[in-house]
């Protein structure tokens, strides 16, 4: 028996990098995955994968810059399937390594949509459909800069460090139920936002974004116990 047989598992930022990899990793482990991201393209990609291993997916077309729209995930999910077993909120924006004085106004709002106005929207979505499942799973996935400070990082680093403290929030407030929350910190890892973070950068010289999924499979097994924690991905 595969260790996510008959699960359901919703990622986002599943078009490329550390959600591609989850995704590609939760399918063979037997899970249903929802697939949401931007790029059509990548999303097509994924499911050619997850085929080819034998397992299925649902893609789902979001623009997080626009988090309202993700109000209509859940009664497409409730009608289908009733529950929802697992969440994966990996989607991010990087925006600009700049000066926080030089930050434009317009991108500083996207960045804010995309890493934590839509991880709230997912929240309120999503959570009654996750309390529903018998063993409800949900990760979040931030970056070291949210305990750091780290100059030029700007939105990024402001975001992942609210994402934390959103997460963390509903965790404490759904502690008594069998829903589990946690919070992946990947680390330095092969992907489009730190190629673009640090341009110099050997992307070879960097963890493959596969390496991770090994960690989010533990997070979200039904045997898992951990709650309200931030852990560091395991890049063996």
């Amino acid at each position: 028996m595969k260790r996510l047989d008959g699960r359901l598992a919703l990622i986002t930022g599943a078009s490329r990098g550390i959600g591609y990899a989850v995704a590609k990793r939760f399918a063979a482990e037997g899970a249903h995955v929802i697939a949401v991201a931007r790029t059509r393209g990548g999303l097509e990609e994924l499911d050619d994968e997850i085929r080819k291993l034998g397992g299925e997916a649902t893609l789902v077309e979001l623009d997080f810059n626009k988090p309202e729209t993700i109000d209509g995930l859940a009664a497409p999910i409730l009608e289908r399937w009733g529950r929802l077993d697992i969440l994966v909120g990996n989607a991010a924006l990087l925006g600009r390594i700049t000066p926080m004085a030089q930050f434009p106004p317009d991108l500083w709002q996207q960045v804010f949509n995309v890493n934590l106005h839509a991880n709230w929207r997912l929240i309120r979505a999503l959570d009654p459909l996750l309390r529903a499942a018998p063993a409800g799973r949900a990760v979040f996935v931030t970056s070291g800069v949210a305990q750091r400070v780290v100059p030029y990082w700007g939105a990024y680093a402001v975001t992942k460090a609210a994402l934390e403290k959103l997460v963390l929030t509903w965790a404490a407030e759904v502690e008594k139920s069998n829903l589990r929350v946690n919070i992946v910190n990947p680390g330095p890892t092969r992907t489009a936002i730190r190629s673009h973070a640090f341009p110099g950068e050997d992307p070879a010289s960097l963890p493959h974004p596969d390496v991770l999924a090994e960690s989010f499979v533990r997070l979200v097994e039904a045997s898992c116990t951990l709650h309200g924690q931030v852990v560091a991905a395991d890049h063996r």
